[in-house]
């Protein structure tokens, strides 16, 4: 009898520690490139492919645009799914580090003010790694990437407003 309400009592107090945010699914877009098989409809045996034209990046006048450009990914509040309007942001920054093999980035999660140490410690930290995977997407080099995060330690606006909250959570593309 004990065990049964240590068990029930167990089992509470575990369902009371989850969150309702799922961490583990981030809707990414495949934009790699590659062959795609699809049924045409009519044998079934038709492969559609999708072309992506080649961008030449000179070096001296890519890195200072690259530098004058957004560098930030903002995300709504307690999730991490990257919004539409910043897709053009990372297709930019995929651009430009794919042109240099030797190029390094470091994408940095941040959330705002609200939740716990861990818990905005881990959400950063997807944030940051959605951001990583739609690069990898692109084409970056796993290797060239790197996804950490700050969690609520390193806010970009003080203050406990909406619109501050709204600058905090964030990931941004830093270049090594």
């Amino acid at each position: 009898m004990n065990r049964l309400i240590w068990t029930a009592a167990m089992a509470v107090l575990l369902g009371a520690c989850s969150s309702g945010v799922k961490l583990n699914d981030v809707p990414v877009e495949d934009k790699s490139g590659a062959t795609v098989s699809q049924a045409d409809g009519k044998d079934g045996a038709g492969v559609g492919q999708r072309a992506v034209t080649g961008v030449a990046l000179d070096n001296a006048n890519s890195s200072a645009a690259m530098m004058a450009t957004n560098r930030t990914v903002y995300f709504d509040y307690d999730s991490f799914a990257i919004r539409p309007e910043f897709q053009s942001v990372i297709e930019a920054h995929a651009k430009f580090i794919k042109a240099d093999k030797s190029r390094k980035v470091a994408v940095e999660g941040h959330t705002d003010e609200r939740g716990g140490r861990e818990y905005n410690l881990a959400l950063g930290q997807k944030r940051a790694e959605a951001v990583r995977r739609a690069l990898g997407l692109l084409g970056v080099a796993d290797n060239q990437v790197e996804a950490v995060s700050f969690g609520k330690e390193k806010p970009a606006v003080a203050g406990a407003t909406e619109a501050a909250m709204e600058k905090n959570r964030r990931a941004e593309i830093s270049y090594r």
